[in-house]
């Protein structure tokens, strides 16, 4: 007899979060669905409900923990560092990041769910918990500030047409562009 351990809520949460973000990713706030999130995380649909109330409520945490993530990246990556050594790190840390697609294109859908009042104050917050942690880490000027999130924005779209893989001529440009810290 086979006897698997038995995982807690908070384990469950986690793994439906998982399951949510690529199914997220992949089809958006109103294409997902919970009975395929369900069955990506190998539990009852029932469950998802139970933990999470909504699927607009999943979407929310789903998006919620990637911004948490990323300013967890962010964190680590600017450990002991201040100024120009902490974006670049930040930078750098970023770029890795954008290599799992699905953070990827689950962070531009939830960009585009913004017309949702309360999704565009889970994304608000969660940008702006990043923009502040920027701010306070780095102690350099807004102008800098917005041409590190300006970057940033960049390397999304770049990411999400895939030229980090199949680069061409004037992505490469532009990748190039991004490394400059003028």
């Amino acid at each position: 007899m086979v006897v698997s351990e038995r995982k807690t809520a908070e384990q469950r949460r986690d793994e439906i979060l998982d399951a949510a973000l690529v199914e997220f990713a992949e089809r958006g706030l109103h294409g997902a669905s919970t009975e395929a999130i369900a069955k990506r995380a190998g539990i009852s649909q029932p469950y998802v409900f139970r933990l999470f109330g909504s699927k607009k409520e999943l979407f929310q945490a789903a998006v919620a923990r990637c911004f948490r993530e990323t300013l967890d990246t962010f964190q680590r990556a600017a450990e002991g560092k201040r100024g120009e050594a902490a974006l670049t790190a930040m930078a750098e840390a970023y770029m890795k990041l954008l290599v799992d697609r699905s953070r990827l294109r689950a962070q531009l859908q939830a960009y585009a769910s913004c017309d949702d009042p309360d999704i565009c104050g889970v994304v608000r917050n969660g940008y702006g918990d990043l923009v502040t942690y920027v701010e306070r880490v780095s102690g350099l000027p807004p102008e800098r500030v917005t041409r590190f999130f300006a970057t940033g924005m960049l390397l999304n779209v770049l990411a999400s047409m895939d030229t980090y893989r199949s680069p061409e001529e004037w992505s490469e440009r532009l990748l190039d562009g991004c490394k400059s810290t003028d």
